[in-house]
């Protein structure tokens, strides 16, 4: 199986979780509005993605503290980047029209531009093969 295989396999995992996520946050608060959702929903998705990436995507050893820092640095700026898209779409879908359908096919749709984004993002500059 391929990076990119494997790492839209687990992007669809990620996406699972991070929907599962906000649901149990809506149901759990209710009157809290959708922002409690969607953060608890990014964190969740975020953690699940980075272990999933660093270890069976590119197979990433550690390397040291610094290298180590510097690696979750990228990856955490680079989600912020990516994640301001699936936000944008997904209170885009919802302040139009403003259903649970089409909350969750705005953060589908986000998620996944965001994630074909990041991927390019994360080969390139977070866990690029060290050349001599």
């Amino acid at each position: 199986m391929t990076i990119a295989v494997r790492y839209v396999l687990f992007a669809i995992l990620s996406t699972v979780a991070n929907l599962a996520t906000q649901e149990a946050v809506i149901r759990a608060l209710p009157d809290a509005g959708l922002p409690p959702s969607i953060f608890a929903g990014t964190l969740v998705g975020f953690a699940l993605k980075y272990v999933l990436d660093k270890r069976w995507v590119f197979y990433d050893a550690y390397t040291g503290r610094r290298s180590e820092a510097r690696k979750v640095s990228l990856y955490g700026l680079f989600s912020v980047v990516t994640t301001a898209i699936f936000w944008t779409v997904e209170t885009a879908f919802w302040l139009v029209w403003k259903t649970p359908e089409a909350k969750y096919g705005g953060a589908v749709l986000g998620l996944a531009i965001g994630y074909a984004v990041k991927y390019g993002l994360d080969r390139n500059f977070v866990f690029r093969e060290q050349r001599a």
